[in-house]
This record gives structure tokens, sequence and C-alpha cells, in this order.
């Protein structure tokens, strides 16, 4: 059985390897970023993705729409920092079979990957519960009107990006993307690029915490 980890963070594939060692006839591949994921994929056509979302480059979740594009049966099981429901529902939306956060314990993630490379679902079941508890009393979040396009053009930005850089990233023009931050900006109630900076990091869509610091206090556009 073929597994591909996707994660930037050596550790955290060195650990997989060590879970996975345990389960035999295992094959691990690696990738740390989008383009090597979609590379391996391609090449070695695994049995399962086990899949980070925060990836230096193409995010996870349009790395996770890439690789149904490419096959629709694509095994996808998320393991990701990010155990919030906008995270998971736009995760599930995009093609994933499983959902797991990295809090999760090792034995959760082992039936996690036999469950989901078996050809079920599995969702980790604190997740699980928030998911079932959050459509009886829906609560607001800040990132709920986003779509996946949405979040990964404002995980861009947080990371440096800019306009002609995340057209490239994404395979937009420069138009649709700036009319994208545009629209972004209307669903936030946003009135510069630097408070959809501030409001990307702050939700955690990427861990570079230092741009905080880094960004002017007056507006932009």
């Amino acid at each position: 059985m073929k597994v591909l980890v996707v994660d930037d963070h050596p550790i955290v594939r060195a650990g997989l390897r060590r879970l996975l060692a345990t389960e035999p006839g295992t094959e691990v591949l690696e990738a740390t970023d989008g383009k090597g994921a979609l590379s391996v994929f391609r090449k070695e056509q695994p049995i399962l993705v086990v899949l980070d979302l925060n990836l230096p480059g193409i995010g996870g979740l349009e790395v996770l729409a890439r690789l149904k594009a490419v096959d629709p049966d694509a095994r996808i099981l998320v393991l990701s920092m990010h155990d919030d429901q906008i995270h998971v529902t736009r995760a599930l939306q995009a093609g994933a079979a499983g959902y797991v956060s990295k809090n999760a314990s090792p034995e959760e993630l082992l039936e996690a990957i036999r469950r989901v490379a078996g050809g079920y679902t599995y969702i980790e079941h604190e997740i699980a519960e928030e998911l079932v508890f959050s459509q009886i009393r829906p609560a607001s979040h800040p990132l709920k009107d986003l779509t996946s396009r949405d979040l990964e053009i404002m995980r861009l930005l947080a990371e440096g990006c800019t306009l002609p850089q995340i057209a490239n990233a994404l395979g937009l023009s420069y138009k649709t993307a700036a009319n994208s931050c545009t629209r972004i900006k209307a669903k936030l109630a946003a009135t510069s690029t630097a408070e959809l900076i501030r409001i990307a990091i702050r939700s955690g869509l990427t861990d570079r915490d230092a741009v905080l610091a880094e960004l002017p206090t007056g507006p932009r556009s």
C-alpha cells in the first residue's frame, strides 16, 4: 500500500513514517509542498494521500481540489492543525474522505488511515461532534461565507504574495484575482488588503505570526 504524506515539517513526516512502519506492506512516499505532491501522485498513484492544509506555495485546499481533478477517486485524508468547522467543511466539500487534527492520538490517526485507505470515510470524533452541534445551533464564524478559493487567496496574501503571484499560483488572470480580492473584502467588511491579512493571520490561515508586526497601520487598497 503506497501512502503519500504531504507536509512541509520534517518532524511530522518522520512521525508518520514511524507510525506507518507498524502497518505491514506499507510504502511511505513524501512531498513537502503542493507541486511536489501533484508530481508524486501522478507518478506513483498512491492508494492514500495524507495531506496537511498549511503548505508553502499552493495551499492544502487547492492541492486537494487539484488531486481530485487528476483522479476523482483519490482517497485523501486531511491531517491539519485546523479543527474549526470552516476548514473541515471546505475540505470535505473539496473531496476529502477523512479529516483528523494534529491533536489526535496515534491510535485514532491509524484508524483514520485504515478506514480512508479502505474506501470508507472518517472524521475525528471531537470534530464530528462539533459538526453535528453546529447544524443544531449554528454559531457565527468570521469566515463562514468564504469559499475554498477565497480562503486560499487570503492565505497567500498573509504569506506575503502579491496579486500577480496569487494569480500565477492559482492559474487565474490578474483581473480575476483582483476581483476575488475585492469580493472577499466586501464579504468580510474589510477596508484594505492589510486588514484582510490581519484577519487571515488571526483566523489561523497561516502560522506566520511575525507578519503582523510588519503590516502598516494605515488604510491600503
